[in-house]
């Protein structure tokens, strides 16, 4: 129907949310603009996917087995969140895959689910990934504190580290769900019985790749020392732990994983592997972003495709996968431009598992420790953390606590801790921000005589800042301490907030004021402030006696008016 003017009449209200709906989605969706790109360096990114690939698979291999699903589960989840993530992320730099982090939180649930567990969580967090993407909440990472993540990493790299104890020790693994319980019970057993070849393998092949990347960090010593460990292992056939025997082919999807009873149980580890891959993906965007100039990834994008990766992955036996800083910083280091590299880099993993996952099997799994135990050493930046400490008491505060909690509790936990001690150690600091202070009046006007008056009767303060919660206890008291005079300004102007907590006190103070016969007047209450005094029903009688003023000089010539009457 048209309206009299001719005009049509808008959307109907039932048609806009959908057309919103619609409009976020196709946002989220590539463009053929994002893969222009992937044909003007071809062989570079070739190259850099090569690179990358080299790099990948025994941190592929090794982050199977530390979640519990096996090398196979590893190398799965590189292939196929390599090419979804980077078809359909935010950024054309990142590497996807299996991370030491996801482990972590993957390792629990393998032990009270088992595998159909982690591949249900898989699928659970991915679906989260999308709806938060659809939320447009990916941009709220920059908000984080850095002394937050510094802690959080660092605890997930010991938690890491403890649980390899049991294969750089060459021992099975305790059904202990803690990881100091568990490497402290692999210590034990290996005390009873020692084999002193597996913690040298391990030892030997973090010690190498951590040389090397120092020394000589173009060089995949990773993937050659990892091959050197497993010709030594069969040569001396010595019948350390090994991977055991790959399959030769990609698993067939198969949904029989899927429980949708148990989804209530799986959803607190669901919305922490969805966090935990929000988190990592973003921070890892963000410093990908940062390597090469004018690079710049799209937050909500990027979830996006974590979260389709994610929901594909289960169907494939894969586990959770996010962005991989490592491999990441290596793809731009080996001058990647597109996501072609990561794609080929993706490909590149299948040939393996096509071509020679016998061999891959034998790769001893204290290797794989060792290659891990490199990572989490490789993940603690001893000399940001030196700094965040020193910098200031709150930052220390919350990395210490966010570390400890990691290691002692659980990632999610940890960070709820962590935002909590930072929300409220930045909420002290805005508090103590906020000042009343004494300030003269103005008396180039008056005489001696008007002055000492005014100096003796008259007393203006400012108020600084935020007027919240937070503040508003000092405030009462200072105000509350005003000497012995017959009028106070309360100057407002420089009042940046005022909640509902602030408004009660100043009502409070202004009535402790006038108890001691004190007239109040205030000045340049702002019209957001002045709106909340009112629904308050704060100090109401000021404005009824004409006390409220739009400026401090209108309200000292009152004060004199009092004073001389």
């Amino acid at each position: 129907m048209d309206n009299t003017d001719g005009r049509a009449d808008p959307m109907p209200a039932t048609t806009r949310p959908r057309s919103d709906a619609r409009g976020r989605l196709t946002r989220l969706l590539p463009r053929a603009s994002d893969y222009r790109d992937m044909a003007r360096h071809p062989l570079r990114d070739l190259l850099a996917g090569v690179t990358v690939a080299i790099v990948a698979l025994p941190l592929a291999l090794a982050f199977g087995v530390a979640s519990g699903l096996g090398a196979q589960a590893g190398l799965t989840t590189a292939i196929i969140a390599g090419i979804v993530a980077a078809l359909f992320g935010g950024s054309r730099l990142q590497v996807s895959g299996p991370t030491g982090a996801m482990t972590v939180v993957l390792v629990p649930v393998v032990h009270s689910f088992g595998i159909g567990g982690v591949l249900q969580v898989g699928l659970m967090a991915g679906i989260i990934l999308l709806l938060l993407a659809s939320s447009g909440v990916g941009r709220a990472v920059r908000f984080l504190p850095t002394s937050l993540i510094e802690g959080f990493t660092a605890g997930i790299a010991v938690v890491i580290a403890l649980q390899q104890v049991p294969n750089l020790l060459g021992v099975a693994p305790s059904d202990n769900e803690h990881v100091i319980g568990l490497a402290f019970d692999a210590v034990v057993r290996f005390a009873g019985y020692p084999d002193w070849l597996p913690p040298v393998i391990a030892l030997s092949v973090a010690a190498v790749i951590l040389a090397g990347a120092r020394l000589a960090p173009s060089i995949p010593l990773s993937l050659i020392v990892v091959a050197a460990a497993t010709a030594v292992a069969v040569i001396t056939g010595a019948g350390i732990p090994a991977i055991g025997e790959l399959p030769s082919a990609m698993p067939a999807p198969d949904a029989a994983f899927i429980d949708w009873g148990r989804t209530g149980s799986l959803l607190p580890s669901a919305i922490a592997v969805a966090a935990l891959g929000a988190l990592e993906s973003l921070l890892c965007a963000t410093v990908a972003d940062g390597m090469r100039v004018g690079e710049q990834h799209d937050p909500d994008r990027e979830l996006f495709g974590q979260g389709l990766a994610n929901i594909v992955l289960p169907f494939f036996g894969g586990v959770p996968a996010t962005a991989a800083i490592a491999r990441t910083a290596v793809n731009v280091r080996a001058g990647a431009t597109s996501r072609l590299s990561s794609i080929t880099h993706s490909l590149v993993l299948l040939a393996v598992v096509l071509a020679i996952s016998p061999i891959v099997g034998l790769i001893p799994l204290a290797a794989l420790a060792g290659v891990l135990i490199a990572t989490t050493v490789q993940m603690i930046q001893v000399g940001a953390i030196r700094a965040i400490i020193r910098s200031t008491r709150a930052d220390a505060i919350v990395l210490v606590a966010t570390f400890a909690v990691t290691v002692l509790v659980d990632l999610v936990t940890a960070v709820i801790v962590g935002l909590a001690i930072a929300a409220v150690l930045a909420l002290f600091s805005v508090s103590r921000a906020a000042r009343l202070e004494q300030i003269p009046l103005d008396h180039r006007d008056h005489t001696d005589e008007e002055r000492m008056l005014l100096d003796q009767h008259i007393v203006a303060y400012r108020l600084d800042g935020p007027v919240f919660f937070g503040a508003a206890h000092r405030f009462l008291l200072e105000l509350s301490e005003v000497g012995e005079v017959s009028v106070v300004i309360l100057r407002m102007s420089r009042v940046t907030t005022l909640d509902a907590t602030g408004g009660r006190m100043l009502d409070d103070a202004i009535a402790r004021l006038e108890r001691r016969g004190i007239v109040v007047l205030l000045s340049g209450i702002k019209a957001p402030h002045r709106t909340v005094l009112q629904r308050l029903g704060a100090a109401p009688h000021l404005r009824e006696q004409g006390r409220v003023f739009d400026d401090t000089p209108a309200a000292i010539t009152h004060a004199r008016t009092l004073i001389r009457s």
